[in-house]
């Protein structure tokens, strides 16, 4: 019998949920809540509907304890039949996740910073034309490359990385400075922040673009070090490397924009001042509303476009009032609203594409609830906030459509074909093994922070009213903790998968998985290996060789659960 939980922290108003798995014919059970050690209450375990994808024999059980509002260490004792187990502890507290690990999250970019002085002067690909891209932060623990995004040459995977990672920061300092203040992390975030927006003022190039990626076929020994694009599992070099709004280029740009406003409001900077990096934001924009498509892949805009480009212009408004932004931001908002289906889903293209994203699937309605901030037109307005509504609706209703004894996020896709998405639509967990990359696939914790993110902000934008935790109902609040419950421990392995917190983290493997950073974010759980769909599951099988896709922590998972710990705190 396994008592999985939250092993860090939940909050003291919000769900607090675990999950019981049990083998064996008893059907029945109790449990006792602890609190500091002395029992609090008792009660019968919930039986879950028979779930047999993950594994056959097993009975699952829950236990809600929401109603534990006190403040302290809590475990769970659990008897089913003759079996008696005592879960993890974990902390109950008030902003509860942001204030257990908000500094190590912050102190994980701080030991992610690239200081090697070669990169002030590296070759940009298929040129003699040396540039000065010193600074960021390495991509992953076995990966010293530096990436606005990657995967472009699929077109409908590019993940924001160092640039969202530059937003959050920027956006977490200036937006959510009383947050951060009121845990003595002011000067740290305000640093970093500054750190994030001087790398993306070097890789600014001056026609206009930013460099996508700084790259070394992961390390590999004798290949040079350069600003290029590549492709594929064996990082063959391209000229991909102007980054499209999709690419990067979008985040970037609203990184910029909100440092100059972080810049104005503290009176601090980085190397660069706050009126630089308004004025590469304003000049990366007015390049990319030209040049964009040409950075493409397929030379076509798609969702990823939309809502990247949808971010730069609120935050462009934001940092300057033009109106021409928000004019802007209203065809972006448009066009991405315009790929919504009638129960929600978004589509990825202009046909028939579904959207889904390992990294980022939340981001659609981030940006349109960012977009509702600055709307003045009541119409519109509305609008977005029925797009927002739908999309929020779908993730509920896919979620529940089957027996899901953990509330994981699912997803609807296509499986490639000749390199492309055809076929039937389908639905799972995860994102499917067979895709248009042709390689990638890997543990989604930045998509589960990213979903819980977007259940909070863009459910707040519907209904502040809700009184089931984060001014949440309770189908949303629910939703969004187990997200984050499932990457801080309350999964089928029972594994935290940010290092340092929790009673079992993943394990090192220096070979394939590189580091690791206290504070980093494990890629996680996926399906199991063989499944084109991604059916079943597994974490960590080896060969060694194979295990990044699981052990290995990369920039954009703790991006996310740095962003859902603010976007789930108050004050």
């Amino acid at each position: 019998m396994l008592v999985q939980i939250n092993q860090v922290a939940l909050e003291r108003r919000g769900p607090k949920l675990a999950v019981v798995e049990s083998v064996g014919a008893a059907s029945a059970g109790t449990y006792t809540v602890l609190r500091d050690g002395q029992p609090l209450r008792s009660g019968d375990l919930q039986p879950l509907p028979g779930f047999s994808e993950w594994g056959a024999g097993k009975q699952y059980f829950r236990i809600d304890f929401t109603d534990a509002e006190q403040a302290g260490q809590y475990q769970l004792d659990v008897q089913v039949g003759q079996q008696h187990v005592r879960s993890a502890p974990m902390t109950v507290a008030d902003n509860a996740v942001f204030a257990t690990t908000g500094a190590q999250l912050l102190g994980y970019f701080q030991r992610s910073r690239h200081t090697d002085a070669a990169d002030r002067d590296l070759r940009v690909f298929q040129t003699s034309r040396k540039v000065d891209v010193w600074g960021g932060w390495q991509d992953a623990g076995g990966d010293k490359g530096k990436y606005l995004s990657h995967l472009g040459y699929a077109n409908y995977f590019n993940p924001q990385q160092a640039s969202m990672a530059a937003w959050v920061l920027a956006y977490g300092a200036h937006a959510r400075a009383g947050l951060f203040a009121a845990n003595g992390l002011q000067k740290q975030v305000q640093d970093e922040a500054f750190w994030g927006a001087d790398y993306l003022h070097r890789i600014l190039d001056a026609d206009g673009y930013f460099y996508t990626t700084v790259f070394d076929q992961w390390g590999t020994p004798g290949v040079e070090r350069m600003v290029t694009g590549y492709e594929g599992a064996a990082g063959t070099y391209t000229t991909l490397y102007r980054s499209a709004f999709r690419a990067g280029g979008g985040m970037a740009i609203a990184a910029l924009a909100r440092a100059s406003m972080l810049a104005k409001a503290s009176g601090r900077q980085g190397e660069f001042s706050g009126a630089q990096y308004l004025a590469d934001a304003e000049r990366a924009y007015a390049h990319l509303q030209q040049f964009n498509p040409q950075y493409c892949a397929d030379g076509k805009e798609n969702i990823i476009d939309d809502y990247t480009a949808l971010m730069a212009l609120v935050e462009l408004h934001n940092a300057t009032g033009h109106s021409r932004y928000l004019q802007d931001a209203r065809k972006r908002a448009a066009s991405l609203m315009a790929r919504q289906q009638a129960d929600g889903g978004f589509i990825s293209d202009g046909g028939s594409r579904p959207y889904y994203h390992a990294a980022e699937a939340g981001l659609p309605v981030i940006s349109l609830s960012a977009y509702v901030d600055i709307e003045t037109q009541s119409a519109d307005r509305e609008r977005a906030l029925a797009a927002i509504g739908s999309a929020l609706a779908h993730e509920l209703a896919i979620t529940g459509s089957v027996a899901n004894p953990y509330g994981y996020a699912r997803q609807r896709f296509q499986l490639a074909q000749d390199g492309k998405a055809a076929g039937e639509v389908l639905e799972g967990f995860f994102i499917p093994h067979r895709n248009e990359t042709g390689y990638w696939w890997q543990g989604e914790s930045a998509r589960l922070a990213s979903l819980g993110a977007a259940m909070v902000i863009g459910g707040r934008k519907l209904a502040a009213e809700g009184k089931a935790g984060y001014g949440l109902s309770a189908a949303r609040a629910g939703y969004a903790q187990d997200q984050i419950d499932w990457t801080l421990g309350r999964n089928p392995y029972g594994i935290s998968m940010l290092y340092g917190f929790g009673q079992k983290n993943p394990p090192t493997v220096l070979e394939s998985a590189g580091e690791m950073f206290v504070g980093g974010i494990s890629n996680g759980i996926t399906g199991a290996p063989g499944s084109d769909i991604g059916a079943g599951i597994s974490f960590a099988p080896g060969p060694d060789s194979e295990q990044w896709r699981w052990v290995e922590q990369w920039i954009p998972h703790t991006t996310w659960m740095l962003f859902a710990a603010m976007a789930m705190s108050e004050g």
